[in-house]
């Protein structure tokens, strides 16, 4: 599809009102901000422990190789880092703002289904022994033989969220999104072989399947919650940038929804104005031809007239 020229939609030209048109979508997501917030602070489920379970449970407690606040900068400025130096090399508005809703809506969407997934699972994380029982003497029902937790409320609490993987889902979402996002731009599935570009689509997929394993590494989950958040992250993020973007093996994967149906409706105004243009021309002419016959018409009747008179006149 043709071009406009580069760099008539940009950041301070069209960009408040391509977000005013947006703007339900972007009070949509300060409320999954909120919702993940909640899901954070609320306990989630304890699922039964009991004494014999505890055997694939008693891995060493330990620090994150990946820490939590680094999660956000792989998964969302990473990517938001690509997207604006792709800004400044086109001049789109339409692609910078669609790709980074997209991007926030991967991230968001996929932080809301992990987090009610792990409160509402409640499996106990591999280290989980250490964390009911900091000081290694486990202590149980008499009955039920279910574990009577002696550790931290708030390190047991985070041991029953094991599944899915939240460093994983939320790599997986922005690095998916990312990954999506280049293979457009850079047309991987252009037929034409070079596979050096998939290598770079790969790339970021590399980095958050390292986040993930590095998670089961620490002993903070198991292979399958790992597994889980990556599925999770993928999907979301398959779904926003759809949302936005054409698959990125459509002829104009490289660009985002929006920025096309403007060409097609500035092509429509135009097409619009000319036949306006056009019928006003015609309606004119028209009109002209009307009030030329009109006065010709009543030059004839006058003529008509004088000469009846004459003739009256001359009997």
């Amino acid at each position: 599809m043709p071009e406009i020229q580069l760099g008539a939609h940009t950041l301070r030209s069209h960009g408040v009102k391509v977000a005013r048109f947006h703007m339900h979508d972007w009070l949509i997501l300060l409320l999954l901000v909120v919702i993940v917030v909640v899901l954070n602070v609320i306990e989630p489920f304890h699922r039964f422990v009991g004494e014999d379970m505890l055997t694939d449970l008693r891995y060493p407690l330990q620090d994150n190789t990946i820490p939590f606040w680094a999660v956000p900068l792989i998964a969302v400025v990473l990517p938001f880092a690509v997207i604006v130096v792709y800004y400044f090399i086109r001049n789109d508005v339409y692609d910078l703002h669609h790709a980074v809703l997209g991007l926030l809506f991967s991230v968001l969407i996929t932080g809301v289904l992990t987090d009610a997934i792990k409160d509402a699972v409640g499996r106990p994380r591999p280290d989980f022994f250490w964390r009911c029982f900091p000081d290694g003497i486990g202590i149980f029902h008499n009955v039920t033989r279910d574990v009577l937790c002696t550790g931290n409320k708030d390190v047991v609490k985070e041991g029953h969220k094991s599944f899915p993987s939240g460093h994983t889902s939320w790599s997986f979402a922005g690095l998916g999104f990312l990954a999506l996002y280049l293979s457009g731009k850079i047309k991987v599935f252009d037929q034409r072989g070079h596979v050096a570009k998939l290598c770079i689509v790969i790339l970021p997929l590399l980095v958050a399947a390292l986040v993930g394993v590095s998670r089961v590494d620490d002993y903070w989950h198991h292979w399958q919650d790992v597994f889980g958040g990556a599925i999770i992250g993928l999907t979301v993020a398959t779904f926003c940038y759809l949302q936005f973007f054409p698959p990125p093996y459509h002829p104009d994967g490289w660009g985002p929804h929006a920025y096309f149906q403007m060409l097609a409706d500035s092509r429509n105004d135009v097409q619009n104005s000319a036949g306006m243009n056009h019928l006003g021309v015609r309606q004119t002419e028209l009109e002209s031809v009307y009030v030329d016959r009109e006065e010709t018409h009543m030059e004839i009747s006058r003529s008509n007239t004088r000469d009846t008179t004459r003739m009256l006149e001359n009997r």
